[in-house]
């Protein structure tokens, strides 16, 4: 199972073990994550956006343009944001470190 570390805004860290296929948002929700993810998973809000650490944004698939568009309303937005609702867990992801804005 991956393992996947949060950084709260606090500085906290959670490390969270994940199942693989799951959604970032799935896995922070699971682990007391504080992530809002107000629409649930659907992409209509920009609620669980995450910054990837530069090393780790490189492995993951591109975001869509609907991912793009989203972020573009996100507070705290940095060149390696994401939705943690598009993020699928993969065994290439063990060890990938998010922080919340």
């Amino acid at each position: 199972m991956p393992h996947i570390i949060f950084i709260e805004e606090n500085g906290i860290e959670k490390k969270a073990l994940a199942e693989v296929g799951e959604t970032i948002l799935e896995v922070a929700r699971a682990n007391d994550v504080n992530i809002e993810g107000a629409c649930g998973g659907n992409m209509a809000c920009a609620t669980c956006h995450l910054v990837v650490r530069k090393k780790w944004y490189d492995i993951l698939p591109k975001p869509s343009d609907d991912e793009s568009d989203m972020l573009e309303l996100a507070s705290g937005l940095t060149l390696t944001s994401r939705l943690g609702c598009q993020i699928k867990v993969t065994e290439d992801l063990d060890g990938l470190i998010l922080s919340l804005p």
